[in-house]
């Protein structure tokens, strides 16, 4: 067997994690690269070695071809593995290997530059008899023309695109302008390519990929289908297989038109066919993906199969290992990815400071991740940070497990979408597969609720409560005077301020280890059964509890308690003043601050325009998120504190406005 001495991964996040394991498990060494702001991050530490590509701008770190080539070189590589986004679909990466003696692990520049350009890839797939849905090409004046033929609503593609970027829905005409300029904006920005077509919508339709497998000898399997139909902002949240929609035979034709489009253009790498199912299976071609998908846990869970073993080992010159016939499905696997967002907010990306990182483990269970420890998540990047996927023999059970593991993951100090997840798995639409692409469209302000009722069911004095026990069972809980030289009355009062309710605990008796407490008009015992580095396990009215708990900087706590966060403060703790600086947003309604770190990506006003309510003032892109800030009343532009480009905190003012003269 032929294998690679040494491969470099550009990318970052999990996906280079994972690249890395796959190498490491050939016994291949492997070399990172890294942005600035990744230079501490869990895929450098994990790789042989690594060097910096300097500065945080994609286009001059990950997206840079002639950099990321030289460091292949510079360090004696063999090959470089794309990972997926990025340059994995980029037949510059391609050309330059070829040029400088390495080996793209990926397939062949004719597949990139045939499937991965998706007006290209729509010609092709269209002259060889597979379905697919009717869509127009063109530049933006010659869309604008040809769309008034089109019945709505529409979609808008990046043709470069890929993982939901690059992509809207529009409902109405008069909104094409508009939506053209941004998902052109923003294909330039992630693809390097700005160029945009439009499809015809499918109303509620199913979203089911086949996963392919080719080598260099002329063999092509594929590892059957995932179903990827539940989606918010066209980005995939959870994905399974096997799909509970498909019949034998769909699976079966499904495959096989997967397979005719692999044998056309010789497929010989990992890559994926994804398809638009209706509500009578019939399937329609949607675009190929030439490269590994986020969501490749899940196949290999069913298969038992590498999917990156595989293509490093056939990128080497191997042939594939299996035939078709030895590929099977066994039990069900699903994938939630986790997001740094914050689901009740509006989905607001929520860049910062991790304070705790719990992963789950159990059997059946995987944890793909960017992150092994707290640590800083940057704003440069897309807020997926972590994947978990269960294993069960039934789709029910892998349903169960995934609520479970969910409720042991703990992330503290962001929000991420953890607790809607949580509320998703649950929902009885979910459960029986009554779903379609729309699903988040239709049961997201349901979830939300959901989610907010469900935490709300716990009494707040719970986490309050789990946090004094932790605290006082630590040693670091010395920042409080009062607990340097002993309590000053026999029943201590300890004010506490809980997602901001402000109450206090009082303990009124402690009998051996046992706490009598009063809050909120309640009575509660309380002791701890057990404690380890950031949980403790306790009895509260004799019933058990398991809490995480940590502080940040700035003295904020947090608590999770059967998956929801809870922000608790001691209130008779001090923190020094000089740890931050408080700022009152609220104090003058025109003063528009930055709603997360971002970058500012356009100004739209100027100073002294007249804007009315819902004038978009600016973009600011956050986590490969353009996010409006729109007026909420009309009035007079007094200043604008930014212009395009500038990096942003959330603490930055970016306009302010004046209400016009009544």
């Amino acid at each position: 067997m032929k294998l690679f001495k040494k491969i470099l991964i550009a990318n970052r996040g999990e996906i280079a994690v994972r690249v890395i394991k796959s190498a490491h498990k050939l016994g291949i060494a492997t070399v990172a690269v890294y942005a600035d702001a990744d230079k501490h991050s869990l895929h450098v530490r994990s790789a042989d070695e690594a060097y910096p590509l300097g500065g945080n701008e994609l286009i001059s770190t990950y997206l840079d071809t002639e950099k990321i080539v030289a460091l292949a070189k510079k360090s004696g590589c063999d090959a470089i593995h794309p990972g997926y986004g990025f340059l994995s679909e980029s037949p510059a990466l391609v050309q330059a290997c070829a040029d400088n003696n390495l080996i793209f692990i990926g397939p062949h520049a004719r597949a990139i530059l045939l499937m991965g350009n998706k007006i290209e890839a729509r010609k092709f797939v269209e002259a060889i008899g597979v379905p697919m849905t009717k869509g127009i090409t063109g530049s933006i004046d010659s869309l604008l023309a040809q769309a008034v033929n089109l019945p709505f609503p529409v979609l808008v593609k990046a043709a470069a695109g890929g993982g939901g970027k690059g992509m809207r829905i529009v409902y109405h005409q008069e909104e094409l302008p508009d939506v053209l300029e941004a998902t052109s904006r923003e294909a330039k920005s992630y693809f390097g390519d700005e160029t945009v077509y439009i499809e015809q919508y499918v109303e509620e339709p199913r979203h089911i990929e086949i996963q392919l497998l080719g080598d260099n000898h002329g063999n092509l399997v594929h590892l059957y289908e995932r179903e990827c139909s539940i989606q918010r902002r066209y980005q995939k949240i959870i994905e399974e297989s096997p799909s509970p929609t498909l019949t034998p035979d769909v699976r079966e034709k499904m495959g096989e038109a997967a397979l005719k489009i692999g044998r056309e253009i010789g497929y010989n790498s990992a890559g994926t066919i994804e398809f638009l199912v209706d509500k009578n299976l019939n399937f329609y071609f949607l675009e190929m993906n030439t490269r590994i998908q986020v969501e490749h846990p899940v196949t290999e869970m069913v298969t038992g199969i590498d999917i990156v073993e595989e293509q490093i080992r056939v990128a080497a010159g191997n042939k594939l290992r299996y035939e078709q016939s030895q590929i099977k499905q066994t039990g069900h696997a699903i994938e939630c990815r986790i997001y740094a967002e914050d689901p009740a907010n509006k989905f607001l990306p929520s860049p910062g400071k991790i304070t705790l990182l719990h992963l789950p483990q159990a059997e059946g269970v995987r944890v793909d991740t960017a992150i092994d420890r707290p640590e800083v998540i940057q704003s440069f990047y897309d807020p997926m940070i972590s994947k978990l996927i269960t294993w069960s023999p039934d789709r029910l059970q892998a349903i169960t497990k995934m609520k479970e593991m969910l409720e042991g993951f703990v992330l503290q100090g962001i929000q991420t979408n953890i607790p809607y997840l949580i509320q998703l798995v649950q929902h009885e639409a979910f459960i029986n597969n009554h779903i379609s692409t729309k699903f988040c469209d239709d049961h997201t302000d349901e979830l939300v609720e959901g989610l907010l009722i469900r935490k709300n069911k716990l009494s707040l004095a719970f986490p309050a409560i789990c946090f004094y026990l932790a605290k006082s069972h630590t040693k670091k809980t010395a920042s409080n005077i009062w607990e340097h030289i002993g309590f000053w009355r026999n029943q201590p009062v300890i004010p506490v301020d809980v997602d901001g309710n402000k109450f206090v605990l009082e303990t009124i008796g402690i009998n051996s280890s046992i706490k009598q407490i009063l809050a909120l008009n309640e009575h509660f015992s309380a002791q701890i059964v057990t404690s380890g580095a950031g949980f403790v396990e306790v009895l509260i009215n004799e019933l058990p509890h398991l809490a995480y708990f940590s502080e940040d900087a700035k003295g904020q706590g947090f608590v999770t308690v059967q998956g929801n966060v809870f922000h608790v403060r001691r209130e008779d703790v001090l923190v020094m003043p000089d740890f931050y600086e408080l700022k009152d947003h609220g104090k003058d309604a025109g003063s528009y601050f930055a709603p997360m770190p971002g970058k500012v990506i356009k100004v739209q006003v100027a100073t002294g325009d007249e804007v009315v309510r819902g004038t978009v003032l600016l973009v600011v892109e956050a986590m490969k998120m353009e996010n409006n800030i729109v007026a909420t009343h009309d009035a007079t532009v007094e200043l604008v504190n930014v212009v395009a480009g500038d990096m942003v905190d959330t603490d930055k003012l970016l306009v302010k406005l004046h209400d016009k003269e009544n």
